[in-house]
């Protein structure tokens, strides 16, 4: 059921900024535990948005609700969320384990399992572990999917000096959430 309320808490937080209500915090002890956290939001299937924290520096609520008000309104990518689109978006909410470094080694990686974070020369990247299998790629796709999203050539990550972190997530899906 808090699954659930995960969603409900990112769906109120986005209409929050179009009605200028305040968000009421639902009454759950894991909403103040640090978590990390990542929203995002996918209109007729295609993301339309996705921000979000890898490290458990805010409540999970609050990173919850900032989450979700970026990936709508503050995600480079897209222009700011219309209310009009909002009715055709459908939210996802990625509760993300601490970060371990590990070796760049795609024998290390389990697709669907691991998300991936990544450092090179200054630059940085992150794909969720939803990414991988709804791309289709393999653990080498997906550490060069990954360094293509940091702005680096797809290849960085045999280089001396890269850095990679994996993380695991509870991804909550609303239309999965809403079926149960």
């Amino acid at each position: 059921m808090k699954d659930l309320e995960y969603v409900k808490l990112a769906k109120e937080a986005i209409a929050s900024e179009f009605s200028g209500r305040k968000v009421k915090m639902p009454d759950f002890k894991e909403l103040k535990e640090k978590r990390g956290v990542f929203v995002t939001l996918k209109k007729n299937g295609d993301l339309r948005g996705c921000i979000g924290f890898p490290y458990p520096n805010y409540e999970l609520g609050e990173a919850i609700i900032l989450a979700a008000k970026s990936a709508a309104f503050s995600d480079p990518r897209f222009p700011p969320l219309e209310e009009e689109e909002f009715v055709e978006c459908k939210v996802e909410v990625s509760v993300l384990s601490v970060p371990v470094e590990c070796p760049a080694a795609p024998e290390k990686i389990k697709i669907g399992k691991d998300g991936l974070m990544c450092e090179f020369n200054e630059q940085g990247g992150l794909l969720l572990p939803q990414v991988a299998p709804e791309q289709g790629w393999n653990a080498v796709q997906f550490l060069e999917g990954l360094c293509m999203k940091a702005g680096l050539n797809r290849n960085a990550w045999k280089e001396k000096g890269f850095r990679l972190w994996k993380f695991s997530a509870n991804i909550i899906d609303e239309e999965e959430v809403m079926e149960n």
